[in-house]
Parts: structure tokens; C-alpha cells; sequence
């Protein structure tokens, strides 16, 4: 274990100040993401250097769409999470204990730069498949190492942390995607154990500082309405732009929620509704989509058995505007 970070001690208990629970733990107890212990009166990183996964993915599995389409990075993650989303994707580490195996920052990089001499498409690393900012001091620590070697960081994160540290955080991270789970607090608070108004406050710093995707589950006759899709994409286009793709993933059932997958039908109403007002959005878990331009309907990013970036100099060769995608070359075909 490690010294956590961001924590005061009251009395014989010590607060955790990482995330808004703030949890007040007595000598012994964890946090409930599982990551932060209090051990004889000081906070310690519980889960610091615990990989429980670790794999090459495409960027595109995140998902990301507009940062270096075509790349791959070395995902990695631990066990444990400051929601307890009932529909979680991931619960089997995020949820409860799991196997993990110890590997230090600084050999994290040495893999992500192993793996980047034997393959060029890989770009960094990809924190993600659990919630990384519950792994704070890791994730922060092995980012500044990576970036250094010229390495790009990827956060995939629920956005459920004070503003402080996420601030500190922020100078190592390339790109997030954030999920975004619906646009109101009574959903957060019945389903996943916390609130919007964090996940929200994160989403507007993350855009300010680095590339920004969200991503939103809609699941079957709790979040997938018009009238929540509408509000969702309110939010979105008024606070990070309407140039910010969304994903919009289909629900399967998973951990405690049994409800049916989210129609096919639903899913092309959620993007017809989400295309009013935002120029970039997707269908996740159905398949793999195109990017197209939006002012000409040029297709500047084709995703087949290989991703082929169709720009010059960042620009549609159809209509010549600038488009907000990050790429490591104009053809990775």
C-alpha cells in the first residue's frame, strides 16, 4: 500500500476528500470503492499498483472516435468503484474483490513503450474497465512517467471526483471518455449511488484541458425517453458544445437489472433526438459507425476491418472545414 492522497484525519477516523462521499473511515475500514484504507490513523492507496486487467485495445473500444482513430492503447485497471451502478458492465471487478496481480508504474510504461515498439499504432496507456480515479496515486504517478516517455494517457471515467484533484491530474491526461450516466440527479442517486452535479463539474474540466467523448448507457424504460435524451443532449450542447461526440450505448442485461435490452428502434430515436443539436453521435454495443463531416456529409473517418482517416491537414476534403479529430497521420489505412 501506499499513502493516499487528499484526506484529513479527525480524530481517530480520517476523511477521504478524493471523491464527493467523502468517507469518514475508522481504523481498518475502506472506503466504499473498495481503493482507500485508513491503517493506524493515515489514509493509504489500498489498491496502488493491483492490476486486475490488462490488455491492447483499439481506441475505438473506449470508446474514443476522434482521438487518433485507428490507434491502440495498453488498457489497464484495478478492482473497485465509487458507484454502485445495478447495471454495471464491469461488476465482477468493480463491485467486489478480484484477482490482481502488483506491477509498479514505472513498469507500466516499460510495457506500454514494449508493446508500441512491436506495433507503431500504439500511441499510451488507457486507464479504464474499473474506475480509475478511485486508483488516484497510481494512475497519477504512472501518467506522469508515460507522458514523459512521449506517451499519451486516457482516462475512462464515471467523472465522480472533487474538483481538486481531478485539476491536479489533469496536466498528464491526453483524452477521457466520460460516462455520463442521464442528465438528472434521481437517476444517479436510485441507480448508481451518487449524483450528476460531480460527473457534470468534471466533464466541464476535462473539456477545457484535453479531448472529451461521452458516453451515455440507455437502458430500457429508466433513462432511454425522449424526454431524458433531450435532456441529456441539453446539457451537452449548452455546456460542452455541440463539436463533443456522444455515444449512446445500448443496455444488456447485467449484474442486478434484468430488464430487456434497449430496442433497436429506441436507440435510432435516442440519435435522431441527439442529431438536433450535436454534430457527432454514435450507437455503441450495435456496431461500429463512420464518422462523417457534418456540414457535407463526407466520410473523414471509415471504420472497417481497418480505420481509414480521410483528412488533409485536419480538414473534410469534401468541404475544406476543419474538423475536431485528433489523428496521428491523414491515412492510417
Amino acid at each position: 500500500m501506499k499513502k493516499g492522497l487528499f484526506w484529513q484525519r479527525e480524530g481517530e477516523r480520517v476523511r477521504c476528500q478524493l471523491c464527493p462521499h467523502s468517507c469518514l473511515l475508522a481504523a481498518g475500514q475502506r472506503g466504499m470503492c473498495f481503493g482507500r484504507e485508513n491503517r493506524e490513523g493515515e489514509l493509504l492507496a489500498a489498491t496502488y499498483g493491483r492490476v486486475s486487467s490488462c490488455a491492447v485495445d483499439p481506441v475505438e473500444k473506449k470508446p474514443l472516435y476522434h482521438f487518433f482513430p485507428g490507434s491502440l492503447v495498453l488498457s489497464v485497471g484495478t478492482v473497485g468503484c465509487n458507484f454502485s451502478c445495478c447495471f454495471c458492465q464491469n461488476w465482477h471487478i468493480s463491485q467486489q474483490e478480484a484477482p490482481t496481480e502488483y506491477m509498479s508504474p514505472e513498469r507500466l510504461v516499460e510495457l506500454a513503450l514494449e508493446v508500441k515498439a512491436r506495433d507503431p499504432r500504439v500511441v499510451g496507456i488507457a486507464y479504464t474497465y474499473s474506475e480509475p480515479l478511485v486508483w488516484y496515486e497510481y494512475v497519477k504517478e504512472a501518467a506522469s512517467l508515460a507522458k514523459k516517455e512521449g506517451l499519451v494517457n486516457v482516462l475512462v471515467t464515471n467523472g465522480f471526483i472533487n474538483p481538486e484533484p481531478l485539476r491536479e491530474l489533469l496536466p498528464f491526461i491526453s483524452a477521457a471518455n466520460l460516462d455520463l450516466k442521464a442528465a438528472g440527479d434521481a437517476f444517479y442517486r436510485k441507480y448508481c449511488g451518487g449524483n450528476s452535479q460531480a460527473p457534470k463539474e468534471a466533464a466541464k474540466l476535462l473539456r477545457e484541458k484535453c479531448h472529451l467523448e461521452i458516453t451515455t448507457l440507455l437502458i430500457t424504460g429508466l433513462n432511454d425517453s425522449a424526454e431524458e435524451v433531450g435532456a441529456l443532449v441539453d446539457w451537452i450542447a449548452e455546456e460542452l458544445g455541440e463539436d463533443v461526440p456522444l455515444h449512446l450505448s445500448r443496455y444488456f442485461p447485467n449484474y442486478k437489472l434484468t430488464l430487456p435490452p434497449t430496442p433497436i428502434e429506441t436507440m435510432r430515436q435516442a440519435k435522431e433526438i441527439a442529431q438536433k443539436k450535436l454534430r457527432y453521435v454514435y450507437l455503441g454495443n450495435i456496431g461500429i459507425e463512420n464518422t462523417y463531416c457534418p456540414y457535407c456529409s463526407e466520410v473523414v473517418v471509415i471504420r472497417q476491418r481497418q480505420v481509414k482517416v480521410n483528412l488533409a491537414e485536419g480538414k473534410c476534403p469534401g468541404c475544406g472545414r476543419l474538423l475536431p479529430i485528433v489523428s496521428m497521420k491523414e491515412d492510417q489505412g
